[in-house]
């Protein structure tokens, strides 16, 4: 079992780090392209879809407490993940920093945790898309038959001119008498991720260009939601005091809401935080990680903190929390302040906006898979370099091909769910990584430096288990499934192929 634990040195790493040439990733990232990525991963499902239906089913209006406490525990990991990248400016985030300080088999099991976590992060997504993309083409007179618009054995209702779920209808609404249709297979999702892999695949410079241009779209939609609602609350304040009362509504016995309910808020809108994450696997596309990654990772947190909860005031302020678990609650919102091109708008940036969060999601799984192979855990065609693109193109066709198919057949609650234990996990074993980072190499050169170690990944280890504790049993099931089957690939694929195993063996 000592082998087990060897933990990769981290000489090996700086000069993976250091190399050039066509069989390595292209450095072509500036802080602003790190940033810009982090943002288009963290604004997007998060505020167009988990927002409603976290204040719907767990929270209230105190939802914005929640994303205050998803914050301070995504801070605390922010700052250990700032640490890391700065020091090991290389792909593979969480699963490379757990590599070089807790050992290989640590290493494994949070570098397939983190697929899970960016395969189920990306499908999620692309069924918030979906949604939102269906309501827009609604809007402009085109509609799509529910049975390749929703996931396998959805029923949509044709109610108000156009198909919707039957589930987000009131229940005063006799919808027995409406007619019905059952999704088969969600076509819009599949072909949403085939055309982002289909990017991805042409170059990450391209990718994150196109990012940034969409991302600047999507903040200013959203600037547009807070002046229209922030408008609407100072000339109707009776609205906003009847909707705000109770804040914190009191514990219900077929739901959360209390002080338990703002902290299983927390742990469900956690996967709307996991953008930060997603930047640390471009390290070794950075033109200067050990300055920018730090830059782009605790950037892309704050700003998208504060406007997490400034959104999530200013809805559950505009439109009561218990109308809000719909695919498009930011547009009901718009709705709400009766400004009718408000609803267009908010759907057309959270198209573009979404679309942005699979692009980012989908690159941070193939670099974590380029990385695992590179180390050889995985086989070698999952870090092989197109001769002309310079992007793990194999790894992303594969990655795309098997996360289409997920959007299609399970629906966005537990897809969301499944992700967020995952991205907990991971914030935990960074924050102890760089404790014992400290401990063992106190006189390393650490170009950015976490505060108040080991307070600080303390407090980063602690509230993401208390947030995992607060996940629902499903997610539980899922990961210790999930686990089984990589430690069977470890053990009978990857120690015979790992490089610093063979090293160990040659000594």
């Amino acid at each position: 079992m000592a082998n087990l634990l060897e933990v990769k040195p981290l000489s090996a790493l700086m000069e993976e780090a250091g190399e050039q040439g066509s069989h390595t990733l292209k450095r072509s990232l500036g802080p602003v392209n790190l940033i810009t990525l982090g943002i288009g991963a963290i604004i997007g499902a998060g505020i167009f879809v988990l927002t409603g239906q976290a204040a719907a089913l767990h929270a209230g209006p105190a939802i914005s407490l929640s994303f205050i406490m998803a914050g301070i525990t995504c801070a605390f990991a922010g700052l250990c993940y700032a640490e890391f990248a700065s020091i090991i400016p290389i792909a593979g985030s969480a699963y490379t920093y757990g590599y070089a300080t807790l050992g290989e088999f640590v290493a494994w099991i949070i570098g397939w945790d983190l697929v899970l976590e960016y395969a189920f992060g990306a499908a999620t997504v692309a069924s918030g898309w979906s949604g939102y993309f269906t309501s827009l083409l609604d809007q402009i007179g085109i509609h799509l038959p529910p049975q390749i618009a929703t996931t396998y054995g959805a029923v949509s209702v044709f109610y108000d001119g156009r198909w919707q779920l039957a589930t987000s209808l009131s229940p005063s609404i006799n919808t027995s008498t409406l007619p019905h249709a059952t999704g088969i297979f969600n076509l819009v999702a599949f072909l949403a991720i085939v055309a982002v892999t289909t990017v991805l695949v042409i170059g990450v410079k391209e990718s994150a260009n196109l990012n940034s241009a969409i991302v600047i779209v999507k903040l200013a939609i959203v600037a547009i939601f807070l002046v229209i609602g922030t408008g609407f609350l100072l000339h109707h304040p009776d609205v906003a005091k009847a909707n705000w009362h109770p804040f914190i509504p009191p514990k219900d016995p077929s739901g959360e809401f209390g002080w338990g309910g703002i902290a299983a808020g927390a742990a469900s809108v956690f996967f709307a935080y996991i953008g930060f994450d997603a930047v640390s696997t471009a390290a070794q596309e950075a033109r200067n990680p050990q300055r920018d990654m730090p830059i782009g990772i605790l950037g892309s947190l704050v700003i998208c903190t504060v406007l997490y909860i400034a959104v999530s005031l200013v809805l559950t302020g505009m439109v009561n929390y218990k109308a809000l678990n719909v695919a498009d609650p930011v547009a009901l919102g718009i709705d709400a302040a009766g400004v009718p091109w408000g609803s267009l708008l908010v759907k057309i940036g959270a198209v573009f906006g979404l679309g942005t969060v699979m692009l980012v999601m989908l690159l941070g799984q193939s670099r974590v898979f380029f990385s695992m192979s590179r180390d050889g855990l995985l086989p070698k065609w999952a870090s092989d370099i197109h001769p002309r693109f310079r992007t793990p193109w194999i790894s992303n066709i594969v990655v795309g091909g098997i996360v289409a198919f997920l959007p299609a057949v399970l629906p966005i609650d537990k897809l969301s769910q499944l992700v967020n234990m995952g991205t907990l996990l991971a914030f935990a074993i960074v924050s102890a990584g760089v404790w014992i980072l400290r401990r063992r190499h106190p006189d390393l050169e650490r170009p950015f430096r976490t505060p108040l170690v080991p307070l600080v990944p303390l407090l980063g280890i602690l509230s993401a288990f208390y947030l995992m504790i607060k996940l629902p049993l499903l997610t539980w099931t899922v990961l210790v499934i999930w686990l089984v089957i990589g430690l069977f690939i470890y053990f009978n694929y990857s120690v015979k192929h790992s490089k610093v195993q063979r090293a160990l063996n040659r000594a």
